[in-house]
């Protein structure tokens, strides 16, 4: 079992060569883009941009044509939060927002990162495999982690909750050693803020304990995520799927999402994608790693309700998150354009 504070002991010193600016000579002028991992979103939300935005359309004919299939029908129609058409619509919109991000807000970031999920959007972003390629890749993953989590781990939950003090959860995971519960750490987001697998059953004592500690519960992912529990899975999505594809060298710096490492060469872009399985995240890692190849500026491009939320990251950036519309925003957007339309109006008499 792995405790959430030996993530922080195995981060090694960031890898800064080559000619990105360093926060040494204090200036932090480069840019970032970075793709959020995936969270939970109503189709509603989704379904409309997947329709209406003109990027998220043009995305969303490639994956159709990539697959061979409707992706919006089968979301549309989908039960499961984590689905395999909701992840491919998540990966659809992160990439329309980047390429609205690049195309209309001139955009022109000098480092990607992609903590979890994001890496698929990374991926294509950067060039290292072509977007119908991650479309397919995505697909065939979702696949892969439905059948081993058929047969392991199948009463595993990854468990998100903030607030939550490291010393009272060591106490906490010190009562689960005492009763041969199993754990596994599957990230940390920033002080406070963890990822914890544990077995369905033993989840109420988690949350009550984190409550004990004065901790809020977020919510729970199955399947489970990023634990070094789960190295089964990724030798089978190496051997059943990665073979198939190959990687190139990205057209940018990439920031790795459990130690803050650099990744430069295609093999470390295919490295990475291979232990999102089996290594816990830790965004206050990639934070370090972005300062120090001189990002200032975060885009945090795609459906996210966290990333861009964070202290560690609103602390050491300056965020824009380019987000699906929100409905507050939608309707200032009518009510303008109502305005525009009564005084053009005016102006012509009627």
């Amino acid at each position: 079992m792995t405790r959430p504070d030996a993530i922080s002991d195995t981060i090694p010193p960031t890898e800064t060569t080559g000619p990105a600016t360093t926060e040494s000579d204090g200036s932090r002028n480069g840019s970032a883009i970075v793709f959020p991992g995936m969270g939970p979103a109503s189709f509603a939300e989704v379904g409309k941009f997947l329709l209406l935005d003109p990027y998220a359309r043009v995305r969303l004919a490639e994956a159709d044509e990539a697959l061979g299939y409707s992706v919006f029908d089968r979301f549309r129609d989908a039960e499961e939060d984590y689905s395999v058409d909701f992840q491919i619509a998540f990966l659809v919109n992160s990439m329309a927002l980047a390429d609205r991000a690049v195309d209309a807000l001139g955009v022109t970031p000098t480092v990607c990162a992609g903590p979890s999920f994001g890496q698929k959007a990374t991926a294509a972003f950067v060039g290292s495999l072509s977007f119908t390629e991650v479309v397919r890749l995505t697909a065939e993953l979702a696949r892969c982690e439905e059948e081993y989590f058929a047969d392991a781990y199948e009463d595993v939950v990854t468990h998100c909750f903030v607030r939550t003090p490291q010393d009272r959860l060591d106490e906490l995971l010190a009562g689960f050693d005492d009763r041969g519960a199993w754990y596994d750490s599957s990230g940390r987001l920033d002080a406070g803020f963890h990822m914890l697998s544990v077995r369905e059953r033993d989840l109420d004592a988690l949350t009550s304990g984190i409550s004990a500690a004065g901790g809020y519960s977020m919510y729970s992912m199955r399947p489970p995520v990023h634990a070094a529990a789960f190295s089964a899975l990724r030798r089978k999505a190496e051997e059943e799927v990665f073979g198939a594809y190959g990687f190139a060298d990205p057209s940018l710096p990439v920031v790795v999402d459990h130690d803050g490492s650099v990744v430069r060469d295609a093999a470390g872009m295919r490295t990475m994608m291979l232990d999102t399985f089996d290594r816990p995240i830790h965004w206050p890692g990639m934070v370090e790693s972005l300062k120090g190849l001189g990002v200032g500026t975060l885009y945090v491009t795609g459906p996210d309700n966290l990333f861009h939320r964070l202290d560690v990251t609103k602390d050491n950036f300056e965020v824009v998150a380019l987000g699906l519309p929100k409905k507050r925003a939608r309707e200032r957007e009518r009510a303008t354009a109502l305005d525009r339309s009564r005084a053009a109006r005016v102006r012509r008499g009627a």
